[in-house]
């Protein structure tokens, strides 16, 4: 029985990706000044579903929940921490990457999903490298195979134990015949720059690579022995804490529990709702502009916390895109909507630009940028629906340039007394949120003629209604009232009876034009492998490797190369 058609161990009747440090299983967290913990040490019995054990620190979805949750927290109610460890709570055993049982009794859609959530939260631990100065060294105590070297692999610096055992190693080749499906090669070559050849023996050697061949080859920064670890873990995190260019000062701020409401096809949070028409296949995503102006300085925008509207919409878009993911399979159009002032969505985007030095502004717009991210590979046409009364103002905007589609409506509806609808850019529009390909939405849609974008830019901050922002290239088409229900209905009438893996595979090219990043090309490509490879009998047939793993039976494997 596949994973999904199983009851999850909490009782629940879907997965949730809402969760606090009270009710981890997986993980420990610890703060001590600068140095923050963060300490795998897997419940056995903990699994998301029923039907495997989490041994060895092994890891399903609901340990990576938690992790992405931690990561989170760090960033946002740990401000002093400048450097963080991720370790083992397990003796002379890092992590061995996804259970196997899992992924073997998994639907197809889940071990995509899984996979595509992982790489997300592994990319999450680069961004705030990157962007938060918290720095990441992962501590090998013992093996680390598959997802476990690829979670060290996140990390900005790699410790292996040295003591004639710990390894890492990246076996899914020879043992279960798919991919290290969280972006392990792509890791490899491109971030640790691992020759190609050394690269090729390491990816087909289940054994892995321990001691000085692991420095050598890059797939580690340095070993040590038992007797030297700790005192060398402690050197390396002062040492990397001390780099960091984070500059927070203060308390905090809590992440705390988004309200939400599931009540048949409808989820409600505080701003953003989502109602799902199963027989049309669409889920309607609407969001709600701010109710009241900004706050007028820095300080008083950390004092609003968790409740500041950019970064409350931004948390429960996360998670409605989240659930839909996981929990709608048969969704096939995300619709956008939205209603309010858009003058109070630039109002809160002017703040986010003139704070931008201030630590919380700083991670209120990287969340934002990882939100839209997930948007964007989500897979599900995404379509914008301009309509009287909508909001599609600067960061909301991103909506409008993440979609498939974008519809405007002409004028007003008979009958409604709302003004035509206008759409609005601000500075957030032209920077602060790249897509994976490090390219932003705007220049991604003009990259044929670069001074589109600049005659675009000069329209800063003007409503601009229909017509003008289809002459701009800004929406694909303006519709009249006469014909607009008429339009829409038969592209979401054609949209749903393509076939969902071409439309998965469309989308995802049509999305990403231009140059790759290491992030563009875990997604890109290696996903796509990954995805194709999770449905061939070699590895996931009654004789595959994922099946006949641990039995004691060889695979048996087509070997007709195609």
């Amino acid at each position: 029985m596949a994973a999904e058609d199983k009851k999850l161990a909490n009782g629940a009747t879907h997965i949730d990706f809402q969760t606090d440090p009270s009710r981890y299983r997986h993980w420990k967290l610890a703060v001590d000044g600068e140095i923050a913990t963060l300490t795998m040490d897997v419940d056995e019995n903990g699994g998301l579903f029923d039907g495997y054990q989490l041994k060895l620190n092994s890891y399903d979805l609901g340990v990576d929940i938690e992790l992405a949750d931690a990561l989170q927290r760090l960033r946002f109610e740990h401000p002093q921490v400048k450097a963080v460890l991720l370790r083992s709570g397990k003796n002379r055993v890092f992590c061995a990457g996804a259970n196997i049982r899992m992924l073997a009794g998994a639907t197809h859609a889940h071990k995509v999903n899984f996979c595509k959530f992982t790489n997300e939260t592994r990319n999450g631990i680069e961004d705030s490298s990157a962007n938060s100065g918290q720095h990441f060294i992962c501590v090998v105590n013992g093996t680390a195979a598959g997802g476990g070297y690829e979670l060290a692999l996140a990390a900005d610096h790699i410790v292996l134990v040295d003591d004639g055992s710990a390894a890492v190693s990246l076996p899914e080749v020879p043992l279960l015949a798919v991919l290290p499906g969280t972006g392990g090669l792509t890791r490899v070559t491109d971030k640790r720059k691992v020759r190609r050849d050394h690269a090729d023996y390491f990816c087909t050697f289940e054994e892995g690579v321990k001691g000085k061949r692991a420095v050598q080859w890059r797939l580690v920064d340095e070993v040590v022995p038992n007797s030297k670890l700790e005192a060398r873990v402690a050197d390396r995190a002062r040492a990397f804490a001390a780099a960091s260019k984070r500059d927070a000062q203060g308390e905090g701020i809590k992440l705390t529990p988004l309200m939400r409401t599931i009540e048949g096809d409808s989820i409600r949070y505080r701003f953003v709702g989502a109602d799902i028409d199963r027989a049309a296949r669409t889920a309607t995503i609407s969001i709600k502009a701010p109710e009241v102006p900004p706050p007028a300085d820095p300080e008083a925008v950390v004092v609003q916390g968790a409740a500041f509207w950019p970064l409350q919409v931004a948390r429960e878009l996360d998670d409605a895109i989240l659930h839909l993911r996981l929990n709608e399979l048969e969704i096939a159009v995300l619709v956008f909507k939205s209603e309010g002032d858009p003058a109070q969505v630039l109002a809160y985007d002017a703040v986010l630009d003139a704070c931008k030095d201030n630590w919380f502004v700083n991670e209120v717009r990287h969340f934002w940028k990882r939100v839209l991210k997930r948007v964007d590979v989500t897979s599900r046409t995404l379509v914008a629906l301009i309509e009287p009364g909508s909001c599609f103002a600067g960061s909301l905007a991103e909506l409008v340039f993440a979609a498939d589609r974008a519809y405007m409506l002409i004028g007003s509806r008979q009958g409604d007394n709302r003004a035509p609808p206008k759409l609005m850019l601000s500075a957030m529009n032209f920077g602060p949120y790249p897509m994976s390909h490090g390219l932003t939405r705007l220049q991604s849609r003009f990259q044929a003629d670069p001074s589109e974008l600049d005659r675009v830019k000069a329209r800063l901050g003007q409503p601009l209604d229909a017509e003008t922002a289809e002459e701009l290239g800004l929406v694909t088409f303006a519709l009249d009232d006469i014909d607009w229900d008429d339009e829409v209905r038969v592209f979401f009438e054609a949209r749903t009876s393509f076939s969902p893996d071409s439309l998965t595979g469309l989308e995802a090219n049509l999305r990403f034009v231009g140059p790759e990043t290491m992030e563009s090309k875990i997604f890109a490509r290696l996903t796509a492998w990954q995805n194709w490879i999770f449905q061939r009998p070699n590895a996931v047939g009654e004789a595959g490797a994922l099946q006949r793993y641990g039995t004691g039976e060889r695979p048996q494997f087509d070997m007709t190369r195609v």
